[in-house]
This record gives C-alpha cells, structure tokens and sequence, in this order.
C-alpha cells in the first residue's frame, strides 16, 4: 500500500538524530502534514500517552523511531531499561495502529537484533540463528521481538506494518556524550579534544580489531521514505551501505581528519562488542532501490565540521 502526500505522517523520535533527518526528507519530498511529539506531551512507555497520542494527532501513517538507546557502555549500564522502555514503546505504538486502523507503520529495528557471530554479511535470513551479542542483547531482543508483532499483527489485523533494520548511524547532530554515544561521535570528539589540548595520545575502546559498517543519517532518511512508499513485506529488511571497516581503521581514519597526530592507545580491558558488523543490502537495492551515497570520508568530513561548529574554541 503506497502512502499520499497528503497523509498526516506521525514521526516518534522526529526530533531525534535519525527522526530529524527523516523529517527534513519528508517535508522536502512534498509531505506537509508531518507530525513531531515531544516525550514530556507523550511518554510512550505509558498505554495511556499512546492512545492519547493518536486521538489527539489522528495521523493516518506512523514511523516509529522513538528509541532509548546508547553504545556499548551505556547497554551494559541500562540493560533492564533499556528493554522495558524499547519494548513498551513498541508494544503502545503497534497497539495503537491496529485501534485507529493506520494506513502504514514503518517499525525501526536494530543491527542489534542479529546474533552474536552472524556469517558476515548479514542476511535477513540469518537475524533468528542465534542470541545477540552480550552487551546489548536486552536492547536487541526486545525491537526483534517488534519483528513479531508487527508479523502477528499483519497477519490477523491486516496493519500494514513493515520493519527495517538499520546499520550504525552517523552524521551531524548525532549524540557526541562519551557516557551514552556510538563509536563514530566518541571517536570525533575525543579526537578534537586531545588535539586542541595539546596531548599526544587518546584511549580507545577494546582491541580495535571488530568491524562495524556505518551509513550517513541522511542515506538511512531516504532508505526510511524509500520503505514507506514502496515496501509492503512482512520480511524484514536491511537498510545500509554494505561496506565494512575494523574499528581501527575508522579511528586512524577520524585522527586523520580531525588533525589529531598523536598516538592511539587500545583499552582491551574495555570490550569489542559484536567481533565483525556488515550486512548483505541486496533486498533493499532490489525491492525499494536503495543504494547507500555517500561515501565514509565525505560523511565523516560533514560530521567533524558539524561538530566543530558547534563546539568552536573561544577567540582569546
């Protein structure tokens, strides 16, 4: 079922990293009457919210963004909140869907979902062979548990539900807080940071040898209205560039670009997290024609100079 123009388009989480961007291409693209909430007018973790939420919005589209979520030190310090609050966020949302009868629900998933040692590159196929990786296996299991229901609900509901699994983000506006962000914005500010402070070396997570892949935030907005317009499976599908690199290759790579000269020092009490990441990207391409531009330098060259114009050093 194709979406219209002129469907009020609800975005949870529109506000975010990724909602941001999502909605920026959907305005662009000629949407509207697209919708943003903010979580202190609905909470979605509460039944109460979400049906207020649609009563009051009445949207005839949903894109469910709205996540709590955080790298690997942050899954391994919330790992019960982490799955009650992506669980019950899903759960309202989905529920609420099928009450008001809405056209589309775009569910987003997680790379998270897929298990620990996944033969690389990751096929859709492969996401239930398997328990995640430890450190954010409550985060995972609860938006693959999405995957279900949002299948279950297809099938006895008829809610057109469909649900995409996107790779790791990155691009402007991303969360640069050492405490709670992804790899990419740690790397950058704590490239920036010990440039500008004169130091010769930095801390870097784990061994530097497990692989990631990683897409621009604009690339996985138009994967995401891609998805909305075309896609109508109940499969899950993944949304990335299907290129890998280790994590120390990206992090030579910031240093280079930030300026950064010094020496990285690898922290292997600190772990890797997932050994490789890189998924297969075929049903994307073939069923909604998704291809990935933009390259990895190119996004981390926009990325770095969001981030120095936001943090710019004070003229003395």
């Amino acid at each position: 079922m194709s979406i219209s123009r002129t469907d009020r388009v609800l975005v949870t989480g529109g506000a975010g990293f990724l909602g941001t961007a999502l909605v920026e291409r959907l305005r662009a693209a000629g949407y509207a009457d697209t919708v943003i909430i903010r979580r202190k007018d609905f909470d979605l973790t509460h039944e109460a919210d979400v049906m207020r939420l649609y009563a009051d919005v009445r949207p005839t589209v949903v894109a469910h963004l709205a996540a709590e979520v955080g790298g690997i030190g942050a899954n391994r310090e919330n790992p019960g909140r982490f799955f009650f609050a992506n669980m019950a966020m899903g759960l309202n949302m989905i529920e609420g869907a099928r009450r008001r009868g809405i056209r589309k629900f775009l569910q987003v998933g997680t790379i998270c979902a897929y298990p620990k040692f996944t033969p690389v590159p990751f096929r859709e196929s492969e996401l239930w062979n398997g328990y995640p990786e430890e450190t954010n296996a409550p985060y995972g299991v609860a938006k693959k548990a999405l995957l279900v229901m949002c299948q279950g609900y297809r099938q006895q509901y008829a809610l057109n539900a469909i649900y995409l699994l996107p790779v790791n983000l990155y691009g402007p506006r991303d969360n640069f807080d050492l405490a709670t962000s992804h790899v990419i914005p740690a790397l950058i500010r704590k490239c920036i940071e010990a440039r500008d402070a004169g130091r010769g070396e930095l801390s870097a997570w784990g061994t530097g040898s497990a692989s990631r892949e990683f897409l621009y935030v604009d690339d996985c907005a138009e994967g995401l209205l891609l998805a909305l317009e075309k896609y109508d499976s109940p499969e899950p599908m993944n949304i990335g560039s299907g290129r890998e690199i280790s994590i120390r290759q990206i992090t030579e790579l910031i240093a280079r670009l930030t300026g950064f000269a010094g020496r990285i020092v690898w922290d292997p009490s600190k772990p890797d997290g997932q050994p490789r990441r890189c998924l297969d990207v075929s049903r994307a391409r073939d069923t909604i024609g998704f291809v990935a531009r933009t390259s990895l330098e190119d996004g981390l060259r926009r990325t770095i100079q969001w981030y120095e114009s936001q943090h710019a050093r004070p003229h003395p």
